[in-house]
Protein backbone atom coordinates (compact mmCIF):
# COMPACT_ATOMS: atom_id res chain seq x y z
CA UNK A 1 0.00 0.00 0.00
CA UNK A 2 1.69 3.27 -0.90
CA UNK A 3 1.75 6.46 1.06
CA UNK A 4 0.34 9.27 -0.08
CA UNK A 5 1.75 12.40 -0.16
CA UNK A 6 0.72 15.20 3.05
CA UNK A 7 -0.78 17.62 0.36
CA UNK A 8 -2.77 14.99 -1.40
CA UNK A 9 -4.14 14.10 2.34
CA UNK A 10 -4.89 17.83 3.05
CA UNK A 11 -6.28 18.69 -0.10
CA UNK A 12 -9.11 15.86 0.59
CA UNK A 13 -9.39 17.11 4.79
CA UNK A 14 -10.06 20.99 3.15
CA UNK A 15 -11.61 19.41 0.30
CA UNK A 16 -14.14 18.11 2.58
CA UNK A 17 -14.87 20.73 5.11
CA UNK A 18 -15.04 23.51 2.01
CA UNK A 19 -17.80 21.12 1.02
CA UNK A 20 -19.24 20.81 4.31
CA UNK A 21 -19.57 24.45 4.75
CA UNK A 22 -21.28 25.29 1.45
CA UNK A 23 -23.77 22.32 1.68
CA UNK A 24 -24.52 23.69 5.37
CA UNK A 25 -25.39 26.93 3.90
CA UNK A 26 -27.26 25.88 0.61
CA UNK A 27 -29.53 23.33 3.00
CA UNK A 28 -29.94 26.39 5.30
CA UNK A 29 -31.38 28.90 2.10
CA UNK A 30 -33.15 25.83 1.22
CA UNK A 31 -35.20 24.62 4.38
CA UNK A 32 -37.26 27.88 4.30
CA UNK A 33 -38.31 27.42 0.60
CA UNK A 34 -38.63 23.82 1.54
CA UNK A 35 -41.29 24.46 4.69
CA UNK A 36 -43.43 27.33 3.32
CA UNK A 37 -43.62 26.98 -0.71
CA UNK A 38 -46.75 28.58 -0.62
CA UNK A 39 -44.93 31.95 0.79
CA UNK A 40 -41.67 31.19 -1.40
CA UNK A 41 -43.58 30.60 -4.67
CA UNK A 42 -46.11 34.13 -3.81
CA UNK A 43 -42.46 35.97 -3.48
CA UNK A 44 -41.30 33.73 -6.90
CA UNK A 45 -44.17 34.93 -8.34
CA UNK A 46 -43.76 38.51 -7.00
CA UNK A 47 -40.16 38.12 -8.79
CA UNK A 48 -41.75 37.17 -11.87
CA UNK A 49 -40.25 33.84 -11.95
CA UNK A 50 -42.20 31.76 -14.00
CA UNK A 51 -44.38 28.17 -12.41
CA UNK A 52 -43.68 29.75 -9.59
CA UNK A 53 -44.63 27.23 -7.34
CA UNK A 54 -42.97 23.96 -9.33
CA UNK A 55 -39.79 26.59 -8.80
CA UNK A 56 -40.27 26.99 -5.30
CA UNK A 57 -40.48 23.29 -4.98
CA UNK A 58 -37.77 22.68 -6.92
CA UNK A 59 -36.03 25.65 -5.61
CA UNK A 60 -36.25 23.69 -2.61
CA UNK A 61 -35.26 20.26 -3.69
CA UNK A 62 -32.34 21.71 -5.64
CA UNK A 63 -30.38 23.65 -2.62
CA UNK A 64 -31.79 21.14 0.66
CA UNK A 65 -30.84 17.89 -1.57
CA UNK A 66 -27.80 18.62 -3.67
CA UNK A 67 -26.44 20.76 -0.64
CA UNK A 68 -26.35 17.08 0.92
CA UNK A 69 -25.21 15.68 -1.93
CA UNK A 70 -22.02 18.44 -1.86
CA UNK A 71 -21.35 17.51 1.87
CA UNK A 72 -21.66 13.96 1.45
CA UNK A 73 -19.33 13.91 -2.18
CA UNK A 74 -22.20 12.16 -4.04
CA UNK A 75 -22.38 12.42 -7.56
CA UNK A 76 -19.92 15.46 -7.18
CA UNK A 77 -19.89 17.02 -10.93
CA UNK A 78 -23.15 16.83 -11.34
CA UNK A 79 -24.56 18.23 -7.83
CA UNK A 80 -21.34 21.34 -8.88
CA UNK A 81 -23.28 21.84 -12.21
CA UNK A 82 -26.73 21.31 -10.35
CA UNK A 83 -25.79 23.86 -8.10
CA UNK A 84 -24.26 26.42 -10.15
CA UNK A 85 -27.35 26.19 -12.01
CA UNK A 86 -30.08 27.14 -9.17
CA UNK A 87 -27.48 29.96 -8.14
CA UNK A 88 -26.61 31.15 -11.72
CA UNK A 89 -30.60 31.28 -11.60
CA UNK A 90 -31.20 32.82 -8.33
CA UNK A 91 -28.96 35.56 -9.51
CA UNK A 92 -31.17 36.34 -12.98
CA UNK A 93 -33.82 36.01 -10.84
CA UNK A 94 -33.29 37.73 -7.53
CA UNK A 95 -30.79 39.59 -8.03
CA UNK A 96 -30.87 41.34 -11.14
CA UNK A 97 -29.57 44.79 -11.09
CA UNK A 98 -28.37 44.57 -7.41
CA UNK A 99 -24.38 45.69 -6.42
CA UNK A 100 -22.39 42.93 -6.28
CA UNK A 101 -21.83 43.66 -2.45
CA UNK A 102 -25.02 43.20 -0.26
CA UNK A 103 -26.70 41.58 -3.75
CA UNK A 104 -25.59 38.98 -5.69
CA UNK A 105 -22.18 38.25 -4.10
CA UNK A 106 -23.43 34.96 -2.18
CA UNK A 107 -24.97 32.92 -4.65
CA UNK A 108 -21.75 34.25 -6.77
CA UNK A 109 -19.54 32.56 -4.64
CA UNK A 110 -21.66 29.14 -3.66
CA UNK A 111 -22.46 28.30 -7.11
CA UNK A 112 -18.73 28.78 -8.21
CA UNK A 113 -17.57 27.42 -5.34
CA UNK A 114 -20.00 24.28 -5.75
CA UNK A 115 -18.77 23.91 -9.22
CA UNK A 116 -15.25 23.99 -8.44
CA UNK A 117 -16.31 21.38 -5.47
CA UNK A 118 -17.55 19.06 -7.54
CA UNK A 119 -14.93 18.44 -9.77
CA UNK A 120 -12.17 18.77 -7.19
CA UNK A 121 -14.01 17.65 -4.48
CA UNK A 122 -11.27 15.33 -3.05
CA UNK A 123 -11.07 11.40 -1.89
CA UNK A 124 -13.09 11.80 1.33
CA UNK A 125 -16.40 11.49 -0.80
CA UNK A 126 -18.48 8.85 -1.55
CA UNK A 127 -18.28 9.12 -4.98
CA UNK A 128 -14.61 7.16 -4.24
CA UNK A 129 -16.94 4.11 -3.72
CA UNK A 130 -18.69 4.01 -6.30
CA UNK A 131 -18.14 2.60 -9.83
CA UNK A 132 -18.15 5.96 -11.73
CA UNK A 133 -16.94 7.26 -15.30
CA UNK A 134 -14.99 9.83 -13.36
CA UNK A 135 -13.46 7.42 -10.52
CA UNK A 136 -12.00 5.48 -13.97
CA UNK A 137 -10.73 8.11 -15.46
CA UNK A 138 -8.78 9.32 -12.61
CA UNK A 139 -7.81 5.75 -11.55
CA UNK A 140 -6.17 5.67 -15.52
CA UNK A 141 -4.39 9.31 -14.51
CA UNK A 142 -3.00 8.05 -11.57
CA UNK A 143 -1.69 4.88 -13.69
CA UNK A 144 -3.61 2.44 -11.41
CA UNK A 145 -6.29 0.03 -12.75
CA UNK A 146 -9.51 1.29 -11.48
CA UNK A 147 -10.04 -2.08 -9.70
CA UNK A 148 -6.93 -1.24 -7.55
CA UNK A 149 -8.11 2.40 -6.29
CA UNK A 150 -10.91 1.22 -4.00
CA UNK A 151 -12.19 2.42 -1.06
CA UNK A 152 -9.31 1.20 1.39
CA UNK A 153 -6.21 3.36 -1.02
CA UNK A 154 -9.04 6.06 -1.56
CA UNK A 155 -9.96 6.83 1.98
CA UNK A 156 -6.55 6.33 3.69
CA UNK A 157 -5.54 9.51 5.15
Amino acid sequence: MSRRPLMSKLHDVTALAARAVVGVVLIAHGLPKATDTGGTAAGFEAMGIPAPEVAALVGAVIEVGFGAALIIGLLLPVTGVVLLAMMGSAIAFAHVGDPLVGGYELPMVLGLTALALGFSGGRLALDSLLPLPWNERRAQKDGTPAEESGTKDSLSV
